[in-house]
């Protein structure tokens, strides 16, 4: 298709929609609209699709930064109709991470300082009152509380006008009592034990702020997500939007990699397209956004377009926390160490609040030892990803992007050695930090390499390089997020930082622009007609069948480019971290 050639003849529009960036939002409008009969493109920036969910090939290992797992993948689980209802299911298997402990809670170096998370409410509030015999009582109010939040907030599915907070108390009477206080709150309501406190707040890693800082209703969603355990996607983040861009091209649609859109094009305050770095011009009636509302209103539409809403919420926007992300290799033997599936989160005092609090500040080697972080072990939630007797670990801690600003202006392959140095001595420290959780791992550590703000910045436009959008604060979510549909006819937004955050929060936010725009219902984007997801268990790789623990050649191709459109040869470069 020439697009520039059709752009320039008036009143032709290109295609039905233009998507801006791959994420796990863009996606999943893209599908469900292509799906429904839409002409659709989507456009990615990065020569690798998926945003958060894409993965990535570092010194010969396969490595996914974005995701670690997902929740609502049992049956009747939320993801599991999602994926199996927009034709995924066929294309998808999840190894289902250690259902007696797929979060594991280290609040200290003692053997008695782990805590587990278990798979079931009612086997979670037993496990933790085994530990905590005294709170028994109050951990099950607790979770009986997180409970009733989420499913509150689904029956909603968003706050999106500020009439809608009046309602609350009558349709949503446990969200109306918690809605503008903290998860440290809704904790110390419940129990009072300060390390039961500790464990039940140590989740709060998935959104990104201390539990003092955290609103309750954003921390009881998270939680009551994982009820029915977590799931590690089969071959890596990157099986997810391989799976999407099969049922995208299945329904017609396209995606275009390293084709960064410049400028959204907005004449008499409707968008109609596109500018893409190149300088082609694509129209379009409809344009999605999923990279973030500083990229998109900011840089691609320009403040002189925005509403003075719009512009107010821009210039006070404040964006989610950023990390230091270590990606390496070892040839200890963990699973006859005894580590599983799980994932493992470190507070070495077992101080949960100060260890998100340090997150937030822009910290560096001087500041001493890294105080936790969360590890864990990507070969062992699948056991088809082999390295000839090797582990693949990522570890990850926050800090402000503060840390690393005054190299902000310089360039990917030419940052300066003091830079460089930084990383070094970086990753030291989190070597060190991850030693804690797996004792001995620095003596046998044979490939390691950090990943900054910065890297964030380049690999996925991420601003201020947050991690998870917004700032989950009182003051940016429900009505007060971004909101899907802006103040510009034809311009849509999708992706972490409006309905809600991580995969599944991006997901939803896709699939509910695309309900507006086919104006139904959600569950009448769901067809199944391409096959049930499949689910096995990470720790018992004997009991998987043999053509799906062994990977393909094929499937390895898959992973570095699964079309020669929309994966360049450039795509299988090694390419190393910003």
């Amino acid at each position: 298709m020439d697009h520039q050639a059709s752009a320039k003849q008036a009143g032709r529009t290109d295609v039905d929609v233009v998507v801006i960036g791959s994420g796990a939002g863009g996606l999943a409008a893209a599908v469900a609209l292509a799906r429904a009969g839409k002409k659709v493109l989507v456009l990615e920036q990065h020569y690798l699709p998926g945003g958060w969910c894409h993965s990535f090939s570092l010194g010969g290992y396969r490595f996914s930064p974005g995701v670690h797992y997902l929740g609502e993948l049992g049956e009747g689980g939320m993801a599991r109709r999602m994926y199996e209802g927009l034709g995924l299911g066929g294309d998808l298997v999840f190894c289902e991470l250690n259902p007696d402990g797929y979060d594991h809670i280290l609040l200290g170096d003692g053997p008695g300082d782990r805590f587990d998370y278990v798979k079931g409410k009612d086997r979670l509030v037993e496990a933790m009152s085994a530990h905590f015999p005294r709170e028994r009582a109050g951990l099950r109010a607790y979770f009986d509380d997180v409970q009733n939040i989420a499913r509150e907030l689904n029956a909603l599915m968003s706050l999106e006008r500020l009439s809608d907070v009046a309602k609350l108390p009558f349709t949503a009477p446990t969200v109306s009592r918690w809605v503008v206080r903290s998860a440290q709150a809704l904790i110390e309501h419940h129990v009072r034990d300060p390390r039961c406190r500790a464990v039940l707040g140590a989740q709060a890693g998935d959104t990104g702020l201390p539990p003092s800082q955290m609103p309750a209703v954003i921390h009881a969603a998270v939680q009551a997500h994982y009820f029915g355990g977590g799931y590690y996607p089969r071959g890596g983040g990157a099986s997810l939007p391989r799976a999407f861009l099969r049922a995208l091209r299945k329904a017609g649609g396209e995606i275009k990699v390293r084709a960064e859109v410049s400028r959204i094009l907005v004449e008499a305050g409707r968008a109609i397209g596109v500018r893409l770095a190149d300088g082609t011009e694509i129209r379009a009636e409809t344009v999605i956004s999923n990279a973030d509302p500083d990229v998109t209103l900011r840089r691609l539409v320009g403040l002189e377009h925005l509403s003075t809403v719009e512009r107010l919420r821009l210039a006070h926007t404040k964006w989610s926390v950023s990390a230091i992300s270590l990606f390496m290799a070892t040839d200890l033997d963990l699973r006859g160490r005894g580590f599983d599936s799980g994932n493992y989160w470190y507070f070495g005092g077992g101080d949960v609040e100060g260890t998100y609090k340090k997150g937030l500040e822009a910290w560096g080697p001087g500041s001493g030892p890294i105080p936790g972080g969360f590890v864990t072990c990507t070969t062992l939630k699948d056991p088809s990803k082999q390295y000839a007797g090797k582990h693949t670990l990522e570890s990850f801690a926050f800090v402000g992007y503060d840390a690393f600003k005054s190299w902000s202006d310089t360039k990917y392959g030419a940052r300066p050695e003091s830079y460089e140095a930084q990383k070094r001595e970086l990753l030291g420290r989190m070597l060190e930090m991850a030693s804690h959780v797996i004792p001995g791992l620095e003596k046998h550590v044979t490939f390691a390499e950090l990943g900054t703000p910065l890297s964030n910045v380049h690999y996925v436009a991420a601003t201020r390089g947050n991690l998870y959008g917004t700032e989950k604060s009182l003051a940016q979510i429900g009505p007060f997020a971004q909101p899907l549909k802006t103040s510009i006819k034809g311009l849509w937004m999708c992706g972490a930082s409006t309905l809600s955050h991580g995969v599944m929060g991006a997901h939803i936010s896709g699939l509910v622009v695309a309900a507006q725009l086919l104006r139904c219902k959600l569950p009448e984007l769901f067809k199944n007609d391409g096959g049930d997801v499949t689910v096995l268990p990470s720790d018992r790789p004997e009991a998987w069948p043999k053509h799906l623990l062994k990977r393909s050649v094929i499937e390895e191709a898959q992973d570095a480019g699964d079309a020669k459109e929309a994966f360049a040869p450039a795509a299988k470069q090694t390419p190393a971290l910003v």
